[in-house]
């Protein structure tokens, strides 16, 4: 979606990344048309990313963040469990040079604008 080098640059960044098993959720079809439609796989992908490192230490405390996408998403923790608009944290704090990664089950996908 031409992304890489955004993503590459010096951050900071947080992604909420979908784990395989995620994306393996999605209806049928669904990646495959993501893939055709540049506009829509960028917009998705962005509802992802946040531009700020937030350890996990750091998302517990948020109620919302926004994304790269200029949408917010919501931030629930409650018990130990955080969720991000509805998905949960299975993983957190993947540290990288330009951020942090925290692995999600859901692949998000954001609100028409």
């Amino acid at each position: 979606a031409g992304l890489v080098d955004t993503l590459k640059g010096k951050g900071p960044f947080t992604v909420f990344a979908p784990s395989d098993e995620a994306f393996a959720k999605l209806p049928k079809g669904a990646l495959e048309a993501l893939l055709q439609d540049k506009e829509k796989l960028a917009s998705v992908l962005t509802y992802h990313v946040v531009a700020a490192s937030l350890p996990a230490e750091e998302v517990v405390k948020q109620t919302s963040a926004r994304t790269v996408n200029g949408l917010p998403v919501a931030i629930q923790s409650t018990a130990g469990k955080v969720m991000v608009d509805g998905a949960h944290v299975i993983q957190a704090d993947i540290h990288c040079n330009n951020g942090v990664i925290h692995v999600i089950d859901t692949v998000l996908m954001p609100p028409a604008k």
